[in-house]
């Protein structure tokens, strides 16, 4: 058999998972609008039965089993972060809010001195 045949394969094998997937999300959500009747305990069971199912085949599928290696491998580099010290967070905090504060005191001062360029001095709008 060769290699062609055997993506094939597998990769029909993937589509089935996926269509199975949706068809079980989609009936878990069909199942909690027609079972509204029946109390909200079946209805809510029958949706997360059709969601659990739908998630179980989700992940043993190939995008399922990457999707939980790349949470795996985020969570690692989340442990290697150092975080700051709380007195360097509010120090920063602090610089930001500083800066900002600046930042819109030159931002005001520039719009007002171009208001009265252009309206009072050169077009000779007086307020």
């Amino acid at each position: 058999m060769s290699t062609s045949q055997v993506q094939m394969v597998v990769a029909g094998l993937e589509k089935a998972k996926w269509a199975l997937a949706c068809a079980l999300l989609l009936l878990g959500f069909v199942a909690f609008y027609f079972l509204g009747k029946h109390g909200q305990v079946i209805q809510w069971g029958a949706l997360l039965l059709g969601l659990g199912l739908a998630l179980g085949i989700f992940f043993t599928s190939v995008a399922g089993r990457d999707l939980v290696g790349f949470a795996r491998d985020a969570w690692r580099e989340v442990g290697k972060v150092v975080w700051p010290a709380r007195k360097e967070a509010v120090q920063v905090t602090f610089y930001v809010f500083g800066f900002v504060l600046i930042m819109a005191s030159f931002l005001w001062l520039t719009d007002k001195t171009l208001e009265w360029l252009l309206y009072d001095f050169v077009l000779g709008w007086k307020k």
